[in-house]
């Protein structure tokens, strides 16, 4: 490898002093990144982030047209807030950062660890207050730690339920994992409900020739990328640690989402058929049916 190829590699945005009350929270066997991301979760949101948001959409908008309906309410812009979301496709994260900012939202996204390791992108989201989540192992529980940090200082995090792109066979939200529910009760934040619909025709599932090809189809065909932003769920009259409360959270949570969802895919094209994405997962409501008996 080449001197230069090293240094791309290896470069990474200078992030911020981790602050003195955080210090007791680190363990000598913590991972590199994990101080990295506690400091840049106590910290304000970075400008370069902010004039990315700003003055860079207009890249996510190469590829389809981002309509954005429902709102934040001013006060909750102000504080903490959980913005769950489902998720239909890799290229989603960056139709929900654009349609957020509109909303007056600077999100930090939870994102793999696959995506948090790869040269130049990753270290450019970790420094814009991404989360990194290495789902399965035993690094998992430092994204709860620095999540947690994020909303007590503030912080607007977008998390997916569903813990992976949905694989349902009609596409609507799967229950997802009591993760994302245990914390909302925990924290005691707004959770926003952020539905959407039309970036998985952006890219394919599959990471081959199939995503390219996608990827230039929505260049020529700018497909209409939608997202809903509903009001908060009610998890009022739920508790951290109470059986089954963080099963009730995660069941709202999911209805929500499909609530919100349904009119977005009544106004666009039905699923396109990806032979390379399984359907192997089961819908929380199939068909977008949610019981009237789930608050």
């Amino acid at each position: 490898m080449s001197r230069w190829a090293h240094r791309l590699r290896t470069w990474r945005p200078p992030a911020p002093p981790l602050p003195d009350h955080l210090e007791p929270v680190l363990r000598r066997d913590d991972p590199e990144w994990f101080a990295r991301e506690l400091a840049i979760a106590a910290a304000p949101p970075w400008p370069v982030w902010l004039f990315l948001l700003r003055r860079c959409s207009w890249l996510v908008e190469l590829f389809g047209r981002v309509e954005v309906t429902g709102a934040v309410p001013e006060e909750l812009r102000r504080g903490p807030l959980l913005l769950a979301a489902n998720h239909v496709g890799d290229f989603d994260p960056f139709v929900i950062a654009v349609a957020l900012h509109r909303l007056g939202v600077v999100p930090r996204i939870m994102a793999t660890g696959g995506i948090m390791s790869a040269p130049v992108a990753g270290p450019l989201l970790e420094r814009a207050g991404g989360i990194r989540v290495d789902r399965g192992t035993s690094l998992a529980r430092h994204a709860v730690r620095v999540t947690e940090v994020a909303l007590v200082h503030g912080g607007h995090v977008v998390a997916y339920p569903e813990g992976r792109v949905g694989l349902a066979p009609d596409g609507w939200p799967e229950r997802g994992r009591t993760g994302m529910a245990r914390l909302a009760l925990g924290v005691r934040v707004p959770v926003l409900p952020v539905s959407q619909w039309g970036a998985q025709e952006v890219l394919a599932y599959a990471n081959d020739v199939t995503k390219l090809r996608t990827l230039g189809r929505s260049l020529r065909r700018r497909p209409v990328l939608r997202v809903h932003v509903g009001p908060p769920v009610f998890l009022e009259d739920l508790e951290v640690g109470r059986v089954g409360d963080a099963h009730r959270a995660r069941m709202r949570i999911a209805a929500a989402i499909t609530r919100g969802l349904v009119p977005l895919r009544a106004a666009g094209r039905p699923l396109l058929p990806d032979p390379t994405r399984p359907t192997t997962g089961v819908a929380a409501f199939p068909g977008g049916i949610v019981p009237d008996d789930v608050p």
